[in-house]
């Protein structure tokens, strides 16, 4: 009778068990339904009944119900399905690093068995939920890297047992509520990468007894770091960089008793640092880019375990302590950019493994430490601009791994090391302007990419052996003894962009190889004994922008081949030069070029000055005409004369309606920044009004055929006087563009300005302007010429922020100021409304609101300060543009592009909804959605949470060269983080393969001219 009860219990289990497991996979099966049945989980199918054993399917053992998911990583895409949480036993649920977008359905917060829940590195957006309050057994919650905007919300509160909260790199834009205060169970929470409104850091938060890791990085934060963090016993990792933090460090900070590591830098922070620092498990303190004063403490020696110390860029004096030399873990000692003096310790680096030792840009003396790389570890050696007298190291001979030496501006003297030229690591040899002697090896270190070595006593040959050079980048040799004839071999090293050979002895003539060198930006021989011709090889290099070859013996003439689509700076006086001037440098612009040439003679007046005229080339004629000659030359002398008496008429009727158009033509003025191939009569007389191309709020547009090419002509007139607004605007673009030489800026050829008008003379773009293209029913524009136009136009704004002196904001970037040459090669023009950046106490303001609908920043409303994050907030709305194909603004919602894009990621639909539907395919859709994200962080409200355009260089070429839509040449790898992961400073942004990952700008070397 037991026997068979036991059976019948038995069986009723077996039933049991496995109408429950039915359950469970029958609602998995849904749930891949729901997903569209990918392929990724064929596992998941009816013919295997056992669901347990499905991929990512955990089970309980003794109910075989489904309690985890972990589905990480599986390259899944849509939204959560509602059936989720009929998976009553759900306690684990992990779908990070796929596609999943939307926003966090409700029926999501019915998994109130839920302990874990992973959604991170998704395209998740909207606002976090408040009801995420109701999942109360929640431990582990991460939402990082998705694009949640919105509050840290007040709900979180309730989860009384959440442990570890991530909510790093969103778009969260409100505040953080300060009810996170009692998550008393929280151990780790991780903010950094959003942003926030600015405000100040939550009191609160130090309530948090358990908590191990605080970050906030990048989060807005302002104000003092408070008090009552040093509540905070339990805390081992604290990182709230990259803020705008004010105040000094609270005293009790450093005495915290676990903890190991604290990152402070780049805020606002001021005073001395903390005394006493008590905190002995401290590995890793990072001050660096603050205002702190005073000294480095003594009491920092006691940390036995401290890895890094960066302390850079403050205001800290004082010597460094000896007894930091005694600390054997030390690896990164960073101190540069402060005001610290005295001798270094001599024992650095005998006990230690130092790695990067920097401490440029202070006021040392002394000698340099022997034993700096006593134990082969190091790999950065930074001195530079102090006052170090003395040789370098001989220890630095024997130093394998290290890739920089950086000791220019000191006093040092001596020969270098000799085992520093067989490295293979070294890439940065810059020792300029000390008193080194010696001569070069024949061949230098094989990855050596820079090597800064002026104003020095180096002599002998200059190495030859460059067979295995193939990195070098720049040779600033300049102000030595060199002597001998310059290598030819320096044809090998395809990647130089930079050779400076000035101020030294060499003799012989200029290899005509460098002319193989189809990089090189800027050659300078000048102030040589150079003999010999000019080689018509160097004079056509097609990126070569600057040229002195002055105070030489060269001969012969100057080749006609002479580049002046690309060099902006000519010099080859003091030589013995013959011939013409070539005709694109005969002219003012170049008055400075040709100077003590006795030999050359010129047609400008500008150079006649200096230069003997050029006579005419036609022979002389006799003086005396044959009777048959001067009976032929009356006759037509007649004829002539009744042709002229024809066409007078014409004539002065034609000059009445020019002048009635242009005004006195001896009033006109015209002013040239080019090499000119025309008058201003050819200009005039061009303008008819079967060539009018456009016409604009400014003025009209022509195109004027000049030889078999065209200029574009921008007329500024008004029918009687140019008005004080648009003479604004006609000095604005003659003081911006006529200082300005880049390829992705318009080129302003020449102005001419009359009585009545002004004409501004450009560089035609066949073409025509980006937004008609875009706009365009008939020829739709693809993605990869899309994607050049958005980095080629960025580079130019990059240009006109960081690299012209003064920066240069154009303040009405838009796509119809975008034009494009018959390669689709774009360039920004329009500058009537461009304003340089004044000088240091100088107001940088406008007088009126300037811009257009659509894509005026919104502090335009209420600011008249300039800065460049206008012109970003213009050029997000373009990449917008570019993605979407839309309109910058709708007249007919009144809504602009980015507020529509803006609201559809708050409102967590797919952004696959966003793509211009014309050109959208799976192939391009990872690169179009990673632009539409780019313009999202351009267009945010915040100006200081806009990128810079160099970051916004930056991502799309680093993105490009991934996904093959770069232009050549490919900009390097951008530098990583600490922990060796690309970072884009300050940017959450995930851009195709780098899932998960940012990207860094390079830390402020990116290059606008990429």
């Amino acid at each position: 009778m037991a026997t068979a009860t036991s059976l019948l219990v038995s069986s009723f289990l077996l039933l049991l068990f496995s109408v429950v497991s039915s359950d469970d996979g029958h609602t998995l099966l849904g749930i891949k339904q729901f997903w569209g049945n990918p392929s990724l989980l064929i596992s998941w199918n009816s013919s295997n009944l056992n669901h347990c054993s499905w991929l990512g399917v955990s089970c309980s053992p003794s109910t075989n119900t489904v309690t985890g998911l972990n589905l990480q990583s599986q390259n899944l895409d849509g939204q959560l399905p509602p059936s989720l949480c009929d998976l009553a036993s759900l306690t684990f649920l992990d779908i990070s690093n796929n596609n999943f977008n939307g926003s966090i359905p409700s029926s999501l917060l019915r998994c109130s068995s839920l302990v874990f829940l992973n959604l991170s590195q998704n395209y998740f957006g909207g606002p976090i939920p408040e009801g995420v309050g109701l999942l109360a057994r929640l431990q582990t919650l991460d939402l990082s890297s998705n694009y949640f905007v919105g509050d840290v919300p007040a709900g979180l509160s309730r989860l009384a047992a959440l442990r570890l909260l991530y909510l790093h790199e969103n778009l969260l834009d409100g505040l953080i509520s300060p009810e996170i205060g009692n998550l008393s169970s929280l151990e780790e929470l991780r903010l950094t990468n959003n942003p926030f409104a600015p405000a100040a850091l939550p009191p609160e938060i130090g309530r948090l007894g358990r908590l191990r890791l605080l970050e906030l990085k990048h989060a807005n934060l302002t104000g003092p770091i408070p008090d009552g963090f040093r509540n905070l016993i339990a805390l081992e990792w604290l990182d709230l960089s990259k803020n705008a933090l004010t105040g000094s460090i609270p005293a009790g900070l450093f005495q915290l008793p676990n903890l190991t590591s604290v990152f402070l830098n780049d805020n606002d922070l001021t005073g001395e640092i903390p005394r006493p620092i008590l905190s002995v498990w401290l590995t890793q303190i990072d001050l660096s880019s603050n205002r702190l004063t005073g000294t480095i403490p003594t009491d920092i020696v006691k940390l036995r375990g401290l890895t890094n110390l960066y302390l850079y860029q403050n205001q800290l004096s004082g010597e460094i302590p000896q007894a930091i030399a005694q600390i054997s873990t030390l690896q990164y000692l960073k101190l540069f950019n402060n005001s610290l003096n005295g001798t270094l310790p001599p024992d650095l680096g005998r006990n230690s493994n130092l790695t990067y030792f920097e401490i440029d840009m202070n006021r040392f003396t002394g000698e340099l430490p022997e034993d700096l790389c006593r134990n082969g570890a190091l790999q950065t050696f930074s001195v530079y601009m102090n006052s170090f007298s003395g040789r370098l190291p001989e220890g630095l001979g024997q130093c394998p791994n290290l890739l920089a030496i950086q000791a220019q501006n000191n006093r040092l003297s001596g020969e270098i090391p000799e085992g520093v030229w067989s490295y293979k690591s070294l890439q940065y040899l810059r020792i300029g302007d000390n008193s080194f002697s010696g001569e070069l090896p024949s061949a230098l270190p094989s990855n050596l990419a820079w090597l800064e070595i002026q104003n020095n006593n180096f002599s002998g040959p200059f190495p030859a052996n460059f067979s295995n050079s193939a990195n070098f980048q720049l040779i600033q040799a300049s102000g030595n003894k060199f002597s001998g004839e310059i290598p030819a071999s320096l044809a090998q090293l395809h990647n130089l962009t930079d050779l400076y050979l000035d101020n030294n002895r060499f003799t012989g003539q200029i290899p005509s190889a460098i002319g193989l060198l189809e990089k090189l930006n800027i050659l300078d021989l000048s102030h040589n004994q150079l003999t010999g011709s000019i080689p018509a090889s160097i004079t056509n290099l097609p990126s070569l922008n600057s040229l002195d070859l002055s105070e030489n013996q060269l001969t012969g003439e100057i080749p006609a081949s002479l580049n002046i689509q690309t060099v902006t700076f000519l010099n080859l006086s003091g030589n013995a030069l013959s011939g013409k001037v070539p005709h694109a440098f005969d002219n003012a612009a170049f008055d400075q070029s040709f100077l003590q040439n006795s030999g050359l003679c010129a047609s400008d007046p500008s150079l006649t000055r200096t230069l003997r005229k050029c006579s005419s080339d036609g022979s002389r004629r006799s003086k005396e005409a044959s009777p048959t000659a001067l009976i032929a030359i009356l006759t037509v002398v007649g004829v002539l004369g009744l042709l002229t008496t024809a066409l007078a008429t014409a004539l002065v009727r034609t000059y009445i309606r020019r002048r009635r158009e242009f005004g006195d033509y001896a009033s006109w003025k015209l002013t040239s920044f080019q090499k000119l191939r025309f008058t201003e009569e050819d200009i005039r007389l061009g303008m008819s009004e079967d060539r009018l191309v456009g016409q604009g709020g400014t003025g009209q547009v022509y195109r004027v055929p000049i030889g078999d090419g065209a200029v574009a002509v921008k007329r500024i007139w008004d029918g009687q006087k140019v008005d004080k607004k648009r003479e604004r605007e006609f000095q604005a673009e003659v003081e911006v563009l006529g200082g300005i030489r880049h390829y992705n800026v318009v080129k302003l050829l020449c102005s001419i300005s009359g009585e009545d008008s002004r004409l501004l003379v450009y560089e035609f773009m066949e073409r025509g302007s980006l937004d008609r293209w875009l706009r365009s029913l008939d020829s739709v524009l693809d993605w990869p010429t899309r994607y050049r136009v958005a980095i080629g136009s960025a580079q130019g704004l990059c240009y006109m922020h960081h690299e012209c002196s003064p920066p240069v904001i154009h303040r009405d970037v838009k796509s119809s100021n975008i034009l494009l040459d018959a390669d689709f090669t774009p360039k920004i023009a329009d500058f009537g409304l461009a304003r340089m950046i004044s000088g240091p106490g100088e107001a940088n303001t406008v007088t009126a609101v300037a811009g257009s609908f659509g894509y005026m920043a919104p502090e335009c409303a209420y600011s008249v300060k300039v800065n460049g994050k206008t012109d970003v907030y213009s050029f997000g709305v373009v990449l917008l543009e570019l993605v979407t194909g839309k309109e910058a603004y709708n007249r007919e919602e009144e809504l602009s592009l980015a507020d529509w894009a803006w609201r559809l990621v708050r409102a967590g639909r797919p952004l696959e909804e966003a793509m211009d539907k014309r050109i959208y395919n799976p192939h391009v859709a990872e690169d179009m959605i990673a632009v539409f994200k780019l313009g999202l962080l351009c267009t945010n409200a915040l100006p200081a949470n806009r990128p810079s355009m160099k970051d916004v260089v930056d991502v799309l070429v680093w993105h490009g060269a991934n996904s093959g839509n770069a232009p050549s040449p490919v900009a390097e790898k951008p530098i990583s983080d600490r922990d060796g992961v690309p970072l884009l400073y300050g940017m959450p942004l995930r851009l195709g393969s780098s899932r998960g990952r940012d990207l860094h700008s390079a830390m402020g070397n990116g290059d606008c001219n990429v």
